[in-house]
């Protein structure tokens, strides 16, 4: 029961997300599809990157995790893969899938 109560602001934060995807994200919403380019440098946007980021690690944490990757999406940085780490950091995950 609490652990129910405990990740209803997690599932709220989550919610909120989608949200934001499908009616405002540049790479997600609905009228995206007719753009023939992405906009986040990062893949997973940082949007999704949140998502998962708060899904796996709570709500600060994962938050934490989604503020530092916004954070890092700027004209300097490079982009390119990014996934959400398996463990808490707030810096980029360097990690390659070979």
């Amino acid at each position: 029961m609490v652990s129910l109560i405990l990740s209803i602001p997690k599932n709220i934060a989550k919610l909120l997300i989608r949200i934001y995807q499908k009616l405002f994200s540049f790479d997600h919403s609905f009228w995206a599809k007719y753009v023939n380019y992405r906009v986040c440098i990062y893949h997973p946007s940082c949007s999704e990157y949140t998502y998962q980021a708060i899904d796996r690690f709570g709500l600060l944490k994962g938050g934490l995790m989604g503020a530092a990757r916004i954070w890092r999406c700027n004209g300097v940085n490079m982009g390119g893969e990014d996934p959400v780490p398996e463990h808490f950091s707030l810096k980029r995950n360097n990690q390659t899938n070979s």
